[in-house]
């Protein structure tokens, strides 16, 4: 009677466990969506010599949230943390990059002239624009970007740029900071891609 007991009480283990991994599982979908729900890509890097240093010119495609567009529209400005970085293309996680950039770039609606305007921090002023996707499209454009002098990187040695974009919610005004946290429509940004450093 003892082991029927001891095994009477054993039982609901398996059912706790399902139960555990079932959580687990829809833990794990959830942060997956998160993640996808984000829509930020770069869709093209070239990288080329200009007098001894490396410059970039890149394309990233902006596709923000709903919940981004509207607080743009009433006038809260969208910051952009762009990092970048040059590494050896054979180079292990945890080693140096030779080169690592974090540059800032905002985009903000003017409703008393309805235009928009694209500039980099800590600027204050850019390029304006007539229309939203006109200067979300302009913010995408990078040109001229310098990387890195010729002279830091080894002869004959193989490097790549890892490139990385995000909407930055440290820069939203503090109230709504907490939402921004916690909803998925603000947790916008590109995966690190690897381009080759070339001339």
């Amino acid at each position: 009677m003892g082991a029927t007991g001891v095994g009477t009480a054993a039982r609901p283990r398996p059912t706790r466990r399902r139960e555990l991994t079932w959580w687990l599982a829809l833990s794990a979908l959830l942060l997956a969506w998160t993640t996808l729900a984000s829509d930020f890509r770069v869709t093209q890097v070239q990288t080329r010599l200009v007098e001894g240093t490396y410059t970039l010119d890149a394309t990233v495609d902006y596709g923000f949230s709903p919940e981004a567009l509207e607080a743009l529209a009433n006038g809260v400005p969208l910051t952009i943390l762009m990092q970048l970085q040059v590494r050896r293309a054979d180079a292990w996680i945890w080693a140096s990059s030779v080169t690592d950039l974090q540059l800032r770039y905002a985009i903000r609606h003017k409703p008393l002239s309805e235009t928009y305007e694209v500039y980099r921090l800590p600027g204050t002023t850019g390029r304006t624009f007539v229309t939203r996707e006109a200067a979300i499209a302009a913010l995408g454009e990078i040109k001229g970007l310098q990387l890195v002098d010729q002279n830091r990187l080894e002869p004959g040695v193989a490097y790549e740029v890892q490139f990385k974009v995000s909407l930055d919610i440290e820069a939203l005004p503090l109230p709504l900071r907490p939402t921004a946290y916690l909803s998925g429509a603000w947790k916008l940004a590109s995966r690190w891609t690897k381009w080759p450093l070339t001339h």
